[in-house]
């Protein structure tokens, strides 16, 4: 057994190739991902991994789209988005495979 606390992890990423990690794979990397109304990222893509966004609390903004608690947003190799929280939110994100340095800002 492994027992790790979320607040240890780095920007909510825990599971993936990379340090600190509840469980170390290369098959994904799994996040909770937590964010203050406004805050924001810059618009990026993936060039080999599948990013999936489940929307668990909140109102976001993605790909010029308005997404709720619920939606789940996926989004393959080389497609473009952004993100704005417009609520308080809550995410879930996986993105596979696991892929360091992968996240192309543009």
């Amino acid at each position: 057994m492994n027992h790790s606390k979320l607040d240890d992890m780095f920007k909510g990423w825990f599971v993936g190739n990379f340090t600190p990690t509840a469980f170390k794979t290369d098959a994904c990397e799994v996040a909770i991902k937590t964010y203050k109304a406004g805050e924001k990222e810059a618009a990026h893509y993936h060039k080999l991994a599948t990013e999936i966004t489940l929307i668990m609390s909140g109102t976001v903004s993605m790909a010029g789209r308005i997404w709720t608690a619920g939606d789940i947003i996926v989004l393959a190799p080389n497609e473009v988005t952004d993100f704005e929280a417009i609520t308080d939110s809550v995410n879930v994100v996986v993105k596979t495979p696991g892929c360091l340095n992968d996240k192309y800002v543009i």
